[in-house]
């Protein structure tokens, strides 16, 4: 597999999970990578591991894609190594669990700051090489982009403008050569439900993160402008269709209400 090899791929919540999947796939094809994330010592764990087993380069650049300008901030040290981007894999979000009322305001805004702003962000700031060089974006969205999500009500909401953001950035570009792919898996067997605090909101089976890149790939290779990770969750995504919104509410609510009081959490990456 060599379609990558030489591109440049960068990366947001590269250090875990799906995001540290992606690396490893990327850099499997030959893949040049920068790899960002909030800390610096996760991300070169990472990054050392890519280049001791694939011989690749890979730049770690340790960034709080929730504060404002990142995006510019990353794309600056993208090209201080002189690279321009190929790929662009928006991974980095975190999700808070429990009673609205019941979360810290600081960090619900964080969490619209991370999940929503700094995502447009990057692709702001990548897009023209995207454009340029006639490549792509995957955003990872969620099954939760499909219907509302009582007690993660704001995760939820983030996810649902990933979704259209991203299907319409893919009708945009789609004449220009620009794949754009909003990646929507369930459960995954991430740090992701653990740091959030709710493991019970963890309905269903996990997939593994690399079961849910290699679906990510073979449709980004496809130029969809959405998928759906595993069986599954797509009839459950489609189900939503034929119930009204008030129904599938009821119904999310009676599935993920807390079973416990989770622990308010400080955030996390995918």
């Amino acid at each position: 597999m060599t379609a990558y090899r030489g591109k440049t791929v960068v990366i947001s919540g590269g250090s875990t999970g799906i995001g540290a999947a992606f690396a490893a796939r990327f850099a499997r094809e030959g893949a040049r990578l920068a790899l960002v994330a909030r800390s610096q010592p996760k991300l070169e764990l990472v990054a050392e591991r890519l280049r001791r087993e694939h011989g690749v380069e890979v730049h770690s650049h340790a960034e709080d894609l929730s504060l404002p300008g990142a995006g510019e901030r990353v794309l600056k040290a993208v090209r201080a190594l002189g690279w321009q981007c190929d790929v662009l894999v928006n991974n980095a979000g975190f999700a808070t669990y429990g009673a609205f009322e019941t979360q810290p305001l600081a960090t619900l805004r964080e969490e619209l700051a991370l999940n929503v702003g700094g995502l447009v962000e990057l692709t702001h700031a990548f897009l023209p090489d995207l454009i340029t060089r006639r490549g792509g974006v995957i955003h990872v969205a969620s099954t939760a982009a499909f219907q509302p999500v009582p007690f993660m009500a704001v995760y939820g909401a983030t996810k649902a403008f990933v979704l259209s953001f991203s299907e319409a950035l893919w009708a945009e570009n789609r004449a220009r050569g620009v794949k754009v792919l909003a990646l929507c898996p369930g459960a995954t067997d991430t740090p992701f439900f653990e740091r959030v605090g709710a493991e019970e909101a963890a309905l269903g089976s996990r997939a593994t993160p690399e079961s849910v890149v290699e679906v990510a790939m073979k449709s980004f290779a496809s130029n969809r402008s959405h998928v759906i990770a595993g069986l599954g969750n797509y009839w459950t995504a489609q189900a939503n269709r034929f119930v009204s919104r008030e129904l599938s509410a009821r119904l999310t609510a009676n599935l993920m209400k807390p079973r416990s009081t989770p622990a308010l959490p400080e955030g996390s990456s995918r």
